[in-house]
């Protein structure tokens, strides 16, 4: 448990079971320790890539993992990138998908509890690997609060 100076909800009535995870060469390399962080967690992974620090395309590796969140396939999905927002924007493009830029633990909290967030983007030229496990962890364990914010985020979506 992530103790991040802001209340902590652990993810109850939602069991996370499996997860998609994609990133471009510029995440690749925290890709291992996450993927561990998670094996250990009992979680069943669907890796998307990439799996070298060849240069790739970004939403090569970021749809797919949306397409899985977007028609619940994954109960959540990890992306990553030098600075996340190109991951973010990509994913952000899916109808259901709320992608959560974070670069603290506190954001990827906030963007589960407030927002109902079931993609975490993690921007990996700008936080140490130590806080984007730590952000993952947060991210699984914090569940949605609902109430004044199930209003909003019902809004998000355009049809």
């Amino acid at each position: 448990m992530v103790s991040c100076g802001l209340f902590y909800l652990k993810n109850i009535g939602m069991q996370i079971q499996n997860i998609a995870i994609g990133c471009d060469h510029a995440g690749f390399p925290y890709k291992e320790s996450i993927l561990r962080l998670l094996t250990k967690r009992g979680i069943q992974i669907t890796d998307y890539g990439t799996d070298s620090l060849a240069s790739v395309d970004y939403p090569d590796f970021v749809h797919p993992v949306s397409d899985d969140v977007e028609k619940g396939k994954v109960d959540l999905g990890i992306i990553m990138c030098g600075s996340g927002n190109g991951v973010a924007m990509t994913a952000n493009k899916h109808q259901g998908v709320r992608a959560a830029l974070c670069w603290t633990p506190e954001l990827a909290i906030l963007g589960r509890s407030h927002n109902n967030a079931n993609v975490l983007a993690i921007p990996v030229r700008f936080v140490p690997e130590e806080v984007a496990l730590s952000m993952v962890e947060a991210f699984l364990d914090t569940s949605f609060e609902g109430g004044r914010h199930e209003r909003r985020v019902n809004k998000i979506g355009c049809l």
